[in-house]
């Protein structure tokens, strides 16, 4: 049996969610050890799968439970005063992250999960995520103990992020390279050995179908949408065609990007005596009145 679908990013971030809590390392690791879901929109849905929404929507806000995003035509960022603390759960109960990533990570070990949304995947299943931040920011300050210990690195990323090779990529980014930038200026970083969910893994593990991605792109709020065929047994394809149906319409997230002239450089896992004033500036609109932003930027 065949069936083809077409996804939004929104449906297909529940659907990744979905089958990351399915994952038999995170059930373990909610069972017996400790876990880490950082900030993002994908890392919503994930959290939420994981812990049950209810659970998770009384200790996060939904909308500000991101940290670097891609809004209104910029790369941006959702207000330093919103920012939510890191989610860590010591088996599968939320406790209060330590102050710097060092220390939170300081009993992870080969049993532990870290999960982190990307930016871009290519077709070989390598996954990359910007960093704003100088210094790398979460996926910065934690990727050398993540492979040194053997943690396990779970990245769910749609692929309406689907570029041509994220090996090619990487060199043509760098905060320090560009001259001009729409918006926060950033480096890409390769997740290495982390195991990539997108819709192909989340509809094979939630329904056991091969699923191929044949055509992106819609108008008229299908902006992003990818369209995938799934194939196989019958009982497969209509389970993959249950799960598919109860996610669609999913409402997007509605984050609210930094006011421009307020903007300061902050991530919840930096050291506490981490200061940035010294580093060139790290938006091409931070600190401008609104009269100075292009029209496109203003009354946001």
């Amino acid at each position: 049996m065949r069936a083809l679908f077409v996804l939004t990013p929104t449906e297909s971030k529940k659907l990744i969610g979905k089958a990351v809590a399915g994952l038999q390392e995170v059930k373990n690791a909610l069972r017996d050890d400790r876990m880490v879901i950082g900030h993002g929109s994908t890392c919503v849905y994930v959290a939420e799968e994981i812990l049950g929404k209810k659970k998770f929507c009384e200790a996060f806000t939904r909308d500000t439970y991101l940290s670097g995003c891609v809004q209104h035509g910029v790369l941006c960022t959702i207000p330093g005063k919103d920012k939510e603390p890191i989610l860590v759960l010591n088996r599968g109960e939320i406790v209060p992250p330590a102050p710097t990533m060092s220390e939170l990570l300081r009993e992870f070990g080969s049993g532990s999960v870290f999960i982190k949304g990307a930016n871009a995947v290519d077709p070989e299943g390598n996954a990359a995520v910007f960093m704003a931040h100088p210094e790398g920011g979460t996926i910065g300050w934690s990727i050398g103990t993540i492979v040194a210990r053997g943690i396990t690195l779970i990245v769910p990323v749609g692929l309406e992020k689907l570029i041509p090779s994220v090996k090619a990529a990487i060199p043509h980014c760098g905060q320090r390279t560009f001259d001009y930038c729409m918006g926060m200026k950033v480096g890409l970083l390769h997740m290495p050995g982390a195991k990539v969910i997108t819709e192909i893994e989340a509809l094979k593990g939630l329904a056991g179908v091969d699923v191929y991605h044949v055509a992106s792109g819609g108008s008229g709020g299908t902006q992003g949408a990818v369209v995938l065929v799934a194939e196989g047994e019958t009982q497969d394809v209509e389970r993959a065609i249950r799960i598919v149906e109860s996610l669609k319409g999913e409402p997007s997230l509605t984050p609210r990007k930094e006011a421009c002239e307020d903007c300061r450089m902050a991530s919840p896992v930096q050291p506490k005596d981490y200061k940035t004033q010294g580093f060139p500036p790290h938006c091409t609109y931070a600190g401008k009145k609104e009269e100075q932003l292009p029209a496109y930027l203003r009354g946001l």
